[in-house]
């Protein structure tokens, strides 16, 4: 279920330089690069005249014109064509759909829809990303799987004390029952899990130096379809954040996914660690990245191998859902509002 008129992660400001830069979105194949003067621009990625893939060689850029490297048709920073091959008149309708585009905390967003909307439609922020105050690491990896799996899976962390055991989970995240809200009117789904007294696991006690037990907290907020944040605390064991707001004896991380579709039954899994300890430790950086991307990559295995199963299995089969599923039911219920909405359709 791709849900319309909203607002996605297409790719990290990093990814887009002047040059040629194509990514599938919602299933929309789309061109993006940046002009001269450095703002990131988005259009179809397809000629107007043959429907050549004007990613592909030996199509180029100019200046701030893309030449198609089939027929020499031109088009300008706005998607307009603004030359032809053969005569003078640019027929009216030579314009490729043009998209909107917002460069914020680090993504590239694209706004996938009625592009009337997209002024009206907020943007979920991640500013530990581009904050010079928190040091991150980040990637990407590609997902054989519908977009839904990621979501379930990432609002029940409870697969960590198995999927990941030996980086990130312990049986304490398993065996701590979680309570859940669902806030309609900011569009968000929040699941808490704290830990008081855990296991300190690889991933932690080897970027914070900290030995024995833990204070462990799992704070998630997941803001339909895109963004999902994990405001992950960890601390010795007993110590809780001061009266005024301050927590000087804890370690804050900060972890991100930006779960965009890629078509139907494929995603693109962006993937963030933001910390504010040791930011100058490229040690530590190395480490958080190598174990991150390890543990998404036990997902993405995971969740490929349960595309295929869902994709085999006879009609009507019915998943039994438990006390730690709250999160991500909610979470479907959301996504079948949205998706309602962008149609005209009472979920």
């Amino acid at each position: 279920m791709i849900v319309q008129d909203q607002w996605y992660v297409a790719a990290y400001g990093r990814e887009i330089r002047h040059e040629l830069f194509s990514r599938t979105v919602c299933g929309e194949s789309i061109l993006f690069w940046r002009t001269e003067a450095g703002e990131v621009t988005a259009m179809s990625d397809r000629c107007v005249h043959r429907r050549f893939p004007l990613s592909q060689a030996p199509t180029r850029l100019v200046g701030d014109q893309v030449v198609c490297g089939y027929h020499g048709f031109t088009y300008g920073a706005d998607g307009s064509c603004v030359a032809v091959p053969g005569q003078t008149r640019v027929p009216r309708t030579a314009r490729l759909r043009s998209y909107p585009v917002v460069e914020q905390d680090s993504f590239v967003w694209v706004f996938i829809g009625d592009p009337d909307r997209a002024a009206t439609t907020r943007i979920p922020r991640a500013p530990w990303l581009a904050d010079p105050e928190w040091t991150t690491v980040s990637g990407m990896e590609p997902l054989a799987a519908r977009a839904g799996l990621l979501v379930d899976n990432l609002l029940d962390l409870s697969h960590e004390t198995y999927l990941h055991g030996g980086y990130i989970g312990t049986p304490e995240v398993a065996g701590t029952p979680i309570t859940t809200e669902v806030d309609d009117e900011a569009g968000v789904v929040r699941v808490t899990r704290h830990m008081d007294d855990a296991e300190c696991p690889p991933f932690y006690s080897r970027s914070t130096g900290l030995t024995g037990r833990i204070a462990r907290w799992q704070d998630i907020e997941y803001t339909p379809p895109c963004l999902y944040l994990l405001h992950s605390r960890i601390a010795p064991v007993g110590s809780v954040p001061r009266p005024d707001g301050s927590d000087p004896d804890a370690f804050h991380v900060e972890v991100v996914y930006a779960i965009t579709p890629e078509t139907e039954n494929s995603t693109h899994d962006f993937w963030a660690v933001a910390r504010d300890f040791a930011r100058d430790d490229q040690e530590v950086s190395d480490f958080l990245a190598e174990q991150n991307r390890t543990v998404v990559l036990q997902d993405v295995e995971a969740l490929d191998v349960l595309e295929r199963v869902i994709a085999t299995e006879p009609a009507g089969y019915q998943e039994l859902s438990i006390n730690i599923d709250t999160g991500g039911l909610a979470a479907r219920r959301m996504l079948e509002r949205l998706a309602g909405a962008a149609t005209g359709v009472r979920a």
